[in-house]
């Protein structure tokens, strides 16, 4: 047959390998007795936030469309367009000669009425006249005071006042210009402090209080932020979107944020203090678990379960199973062994990673936020 040479050629062939003598492994770990280079990070103690992101729209801490409450002719317009105004200035007057003519003829018969109902009285003491008589001038003296009171109301309605302080808008009446009752003649916004008011899924209410920090940016303003603090939740959830309004005040004494801004709101919801936060590279996900490689005083990595809570950008806190000072293999876990040496390295652009000295913990260039500013960095959700 063919195959019986091959097959004792084989045959012989592991004889002779098995009778080699095999070199003992040497000592140093699992991984064949040499370190492996590894980008090692330290457990850091620092504050972190986590936050909750949304989009809302900013509202004026007060704005009202200044209408008239009467038909007229615009006299005098008083105000500035975009100027400062207090509560209570004279805004727009409007002409009041036929509401003055309407007050004086309500005068002559209020007085006529009381001078008539006087008389009454006198007569009826005299038994002159009757009780009706006398109730019949008492109710022309109350019918014609109410009508005086209600045309020096008309009257005071041809002068518009602010009705608190703020930032006149522009006119849109103009001196001579007859309008009618609920003509709009201009806004006044207050601008000292403007509100924001979001929609918030339900399953994050529990975590809501007043007074909570509440962070926003604007397309206007790149790269700056507002901050400010919740002051409302709403009593009830939407039960279409599940979601409830809740609203903050954002300080605004510069008057750069307008009402109708779309603005990007971060609303922390936790805030920690002092935090164990490593890289988010050096955490290794099996199953339901995640775990890190520990490196100890001894230079050797064993694997450790953890428990993760707020995730930053390029950062993670560790909530259980990691102490603050502990070092991790943040790059180069899939080289390391449970048990095996360490060697501290650095990552290098054109190699990888690049080895270290002996007495350094190298340090990954991206980290997720800073202790030593006590900066607090935003949480992902």
């Amino acid at each position: 047959m063919k195959t019986l040479p091959l097959f004792c050629f084989l045959a012989g062939m592991l004889g002779f390998c098995g009778c080699k003598k095999q070199a003992p492994p040497a000592a140093g770990g699992a991984s064949g007795g040499f370190a492996t280079p590894a980008v090692l990070a330290e457990a850091r103690r620092e504050a972190v936030s986590e936050a909750l992101s949304l989009v809302g729209t900013l509202a004026a801490n007060e704005m009202v469309e200044i209408k008239s409450e009467t038909d007229g002719t615009v006299e005098k317009i008083r105000f500035e367009e975009g100027a400062a105004v207090k509560g209570g200035d004279l805004l727009i007057q409007l002409d009041e000669s036929k509401a003055a003519a309407a007050v004086a003829e309500a005068e002559a018969n209020f007085n006529l009425s009381r001078v008539t109902h006087e008389r009454k009285q006198q007569l009826f003491q005299k038994q002159l006249v009757s009780q009706q008589e006398l109730d019949q001038a008492a109710a022309v003296l109350d019918a014609n005071r109410a009508s005086l009171d209600l045309k020096k109301r008309l009257s005071k309605d041809t002068r518009i006042y602010a009705p608190f302080s703020g930032i006149a808008g522009g006119r849109v009446v103009s001196p001579g210009q007859v309008i009618s009752r609920n003509t709009t003649l201009t806004w006044l916004v207050d601008l000292d402090t403007v509100k924001v008011e979001v929609a918030v899924p339900e399953r994050f209410i529990g975590q809501l209080n007043a007074g909570q920090t509440v962070e926003l940016a604007v397309a206007a303003f790149p790269g700056e932020k507002f901050r400010g603090e919740l002051y409302f939740i709403a009593p009830q959830v939407d039960p279409t979107t599940r979601t409830a309004l809740v609203k903050a005040r954002i300080p605004n004494a510069a008057r750069r944020l307008k009402p109708g801004m779309f603005a990007n709101l971060d609303l922390t919801l936790k805030l920690k203090d002092n935090a164990v936060v490593i890289p988010e590279d050096a955490v290794m996900a099996s199953g339901d678990r995640t775990l890190v490689y520990v490196v100890g005083a001894d230079d050797t990595a064993q694997i450790r379960p953890v428990k993760l809570g707020i995730r930053m950008a390029g950062s993670v806190e560790v909530v259980s199973g990691l102490q603050g000072g502990e070092r991790v293999v943040a790059e180069g876990v899939q080289k390391v062994r449970p048990g095996g040496k360490v060697r501290a390295a650095i990552p290098s652009p054109v190699e990888g990673v690049r080895e270290r000295g002996s007495g350094e913990v190298g340090q990954r260039g991206s980290g997720g936020v800073r202790s030593n500013d006590k900066q607090q960095s935003k949480g992902e959700l």
